[in-house]
């Protein structure tokens, strides 16, 4: 190894020592010479992954600890479940609109964002989505048509409470929302079996074939109605 003259500072150049075994330390470097731990990039990519499903399934718990608790409370403490028109028929629409309108919907709402379903056929899930959602609508009409034949048979007004037109506003939003999305879903499927069965190619002959025979027949009709007024007014002016 050569030696560092005397003009030549102890530390600044390669020559005075290799790369690989330069000492930062002893050149008063702030940095350490030892490698810096990280994570495995596996590891690291799994953990929103975990989150999601930590969180997900504390809420799926709450949700059916909810419909337990309003299903013991109403069978338990307020004399069970009947349809007569009497209280206890009251009894099913607490239960009905939780777990139509709050356990129910939320987890249809979220079924997309289940990192399961990524990467794969999106049919399936849409099905089980649609299901939950018209299940949970039929859940809750059931339980408006509870408290109203209860209100009409104990002669009671409908409608009479905050409560209650929110909860008519938010039914209603619902189904236009459902209708909505089966309008919307039926129009693509209409708009892919049409491609399925015109292909573009048969589409654009169709189209040229279409417009040939239009302009033909227009050109055509064009010139026998020209001869028409031409013969006419060559008649007049002999």
């Amino acid at each position: 190894m050569q030696q560092c003259g005397p003009s030549s500072p102890s530390c600044s150049t390669s020559d005075c020592f290799p790369l690989g075994t330069l000492n930062t330390a002893a050149c008063g470097s702030e940095t350490s010479a030892e490698p810096q731990k990280r994570e495995p990039a596996g590891l690291f990519r799994m953990r929103p992954t975990v989150i999601f499903y930590g969180f997900y399934l504390l809420c799926f718990g709450l949700g059916v600890a909810c419909v337990v608790c309003v299903c013991l409370w109403n069978s338990k403490w307020r004399g069970g479940f009947a349809w007569d028109g009497s209280s206890l028929q009251f009894n099913w629409h607490p239960v009905l609109m939780v777990t139509g309108l709050v356990v129910v919907y939320g987890n249809g709402a979220v079924l997309y964002r289940i990192p399961l379903t990524w990467g794969q056929n999106k049919l399936p899930w849409k099905l089980l989505h649609a299901a939950l959602m018209l299940l949970a609508l039929v859940l809750s009409i059931v339980g408006l048509c509870a408290v109203f034949d209860f209100h009409n048979a104990q002669k009671t007004p409908n409608l009479y409470s905050i409560h209650s037109w929110i909860g008519i506003a938010a039914t209603a939003l619902f189904a236009m929302q459902r209708r909505s999305t089966v309008l919307g879903q039926v129009w693509v499927a209409y708009v892919q079996w049409y491609q399925f069965i015109h292909p573009p190619g048969n589409r654009k002959s169709c189209m040229l074939s279409s417009h040939e025979d239009y302009t033909s027949t227009g050109s055509d009709n064009g010139t026998k109605d020209f001869t028409k007024i031409a013969n006419g007014s060559q008649g007049a002016g002999v």
